[in-house]
């Protein structure tokens, strides 16, 4: 037994073997260094494309990991395979842990996908003034899995980027002009065309209403006065005013303030709710 196991026939297959390993592992180094030349120059590669196109500096840093995890997940499975190992177990332990992963983690990476594509497509920016998924505020940070706004009353607002990349987004800052419309009631019987004159008087003193076109957006107009309903108990006098987005509620309580201060004497009327009062009998 010992003769067959030391005769000269087993030393020459294990020098066989051992020179033929040796080979693949020189060769296995050799695709090591290049790949890994080859994996630095992408990143940098992407690194560059990605700051061209002004991504999101944490996105950015995020993808650029990814690349590289994948690059060397790609050249670790080409080394086995040059040292003669079987890679389709390591394939198949791969796929199947991103699997478990991605069915674990699945609501994690709708919000994860979500903030990519806000990140890339930027329906919105820092500093925006948003309505979304029922609250409204200003966007204070985009991050990788959710949005915070601020509201109006100071509150912070954490929403997760998966609704908000697939739900319906109002942004109020993406135009540089914002139309303030307004509705006034008025008893029947008031001077209408007193009250539309008064009106665009006040539209006219103000320095941020834009009073007529303005080139860099075809939708602005001059300021416009008119009846848009003859309701139950009065007439409905409707107001549209233009003016920058950033003036857009100095614009608003002025129009509100002076016309009430200019046209208070003109039988001004307040739609009122419905009050049910029930009398019982002693």
């Amino acid at each position: 037994m010992l003769e067959k196991i030391f005769s000269p026939e087993t030393y020459s297959m294990l020098g066989q073997w051992a020179l033929g390993f040796c080979k693949s592992l020189v060769v296995a180094i050799i695709v090591y260094l290049i790949g890994k030349y080859i994996i630095k120059w992408i990143t940098k590669l992407v690194s560059k494309m990605l700051k061209k196109s002004k991504v999101d500096p944490s996105l950015s840093s995020f993808l650029k990991s990814i690349v590289s995890v994948v690059c060397w997940l790609c050249l670790l499975i080409i080394i086995i395979s040059i040292l003669g190992i079987e890679t389709s177990s390591f394939i198949a332990l791969f796929a199947s842990a991103g699997v478990a992963v991605g069915l674990a983690l699945s609501g994690t990476l709708q919000n994860f996908a979500g903030g990519v594509m806000i990140l890339l497509f930027k329906p919105f920016k820092v500093g925006d003034y948003i309505e979304a998924q029922g609250f409204q505020g200003t966007v204070k940070e985009i991050q990788i899995f959710n949005t915070i706004i601020r509201t109006n009353d100071a509150q912070t607002i954490i929403i997760p980027n998966g609704g908000l990349s697939t739900g319906s987004l109002k942004n109020y800052s993406s135009e540089k002009y914002r139309r303030v419309d307004l509705d006034f009631h008025f008893a029947y019987g008031a001077d209408l065309e007193a009250v539309k004159k008064a009106i665009n008087k006040v539209q006219a003193a103000s320095p941020l209403i834009i009073q007529g076109p303005v080139d860099d957006s075809p939708v602005v107009a001059e300021p416009w006065v008119g009846i848009t309903e003859l309701a139950e108990k009065g007439v409905v006098v409707n107001t549209r005013t233009w003016c920058k987005g950033e003036d857009y509620w100095t614009v608003y309580f002025y129009m509100n303030e002076t016309v009430y201060q200019q046209l208070k004497d003109l039988a001004f009327m307040f739609p009122c709710k419905k009050i049910d009062v029930n009398m019982l009998n002693k």
